[in-house]
């Protein structure tokens, strides 16, 4: 039956181009934003786990930074240490190769000793300059308890421990040494000079296998901040592909619906068109 209150025709047609115009404009959103969940419209429960794994993500990645700042502080007081340890050339090893020469008779230990003032003074440099974010667990203010040691393993702390000459030492006795402050100019062939020269250089051994220990713990500390860096951005990327699968669009898929949708709505519109033309046939059975 033609009508001229109701064309049926026409408002199917309707119909069917305002739904094409719907899916068409969720297409474009989604080409657009390249999400198939962009709001908690789209799909609720999608929206919220991808939101609450995207806030998991982000407690993630600030861990990934505590982890980078550690890592960066652990290999600063590492390499400092490593320094103090010195080689045949330098350090604690290089001092304890002067303490053995100075035990040889007749030697002029005043000028072993300029060598021996020089690598001391590096050594408390080292220690002072191992400061990474205003961090530095290696030189300690004796008057103040540290913060931080490395199993009593600090270097100044090592250089700072204090060795008492032994008894019947020459007059004057030489006052209490250290490994940083010790001073051999003055010492002679003398037995007890010879006595007090093996108390430093077992006082200097002791300091290199404390030292060395304590590199080899923050060794051990490096090696497990970078596991545990890669570990966490495994993760990261693991909660990045969870979330994709969850919300990202096919853009394939998009694309083909596009093209699809906009032939769609052509033919809705020139459907419309011919619906509406009905109208106008009538008119002709009234026409003389």
């Amino acid at each position: 039956m033609s009508s001229l209150l109701t064309n049926s025709t026409a408002m199917t047609a309707l119909q069917t181009l305002r739904s094409v115009g719907s899916q068409l404009s969720t297409t474009q959103t989604r080409i657009s934003t390249g999400q198939r969940v962009a709001t908690a419209s789209d799909n609720a429960a999608y929206w919220s786990i991808a939101t609450s794994m995207r806030s998991d993500n982000a407690a993630l990645s600030a861990v990934s930074d505590s982890l980078g700042l550690s890592a960066a502080t652990v290999d600063t007081q590492y390499t400092a240490l490593t320094t103090v340890l010195g080689d045949k050339d330098s350090g604690l090893t290089k001092l304890q190769s002067l303490l053995v020469q100075a035990k040889t008779a007749g030697i002029d230990r005043t000028k072993i000793q300029a060598d021996v003032t020089q690598i001391q003074q590096q050594m408390k440099s080292t220690a002072d300059s191992a400061t990474f974010n205003g961090i530095n667990w290696l030189s300690i203010n004796t008057s103040a308890t540290p913060l931080y040691t490395t199993g009593g393993a600090s270097p100044t702390g090592i250089l700072d421990t204090t060795v008492a000459p032994p008894a019947g030492g020459p007059t004057p006795a030489p006052a209490a040494a250290s490994v940083s402050s010790l001073n051999i100019g003055a010492l002679t062939d003398a037995a007890p000079d010879q006595v007090l020269l093996d108390s430093y250089i077992a006082q200097v051994t002791t300091a290199i296998n404390t030292v060395a220990s304590a590199a080899a713990n923050l060794g051990a500390v490096k090696n497990r901040i970078a596991t545990n860096t890669e570990f966490v951005k495994t993760l990261m990327d693991s909660v990045d592909r969870g979330v994709g699968q969850l919300v990202d669009a096919d853009m394939n898929a998009e694309s083909t619906r596009l093209q699809a949708l906009q032939t769609q709505q052509q033919l809705g519109v020139q459907a419309l068109s011919i619906a509406n033309q009905n109208s106008q046939s009538i008119l002709s059975l009234f026409r003389g």
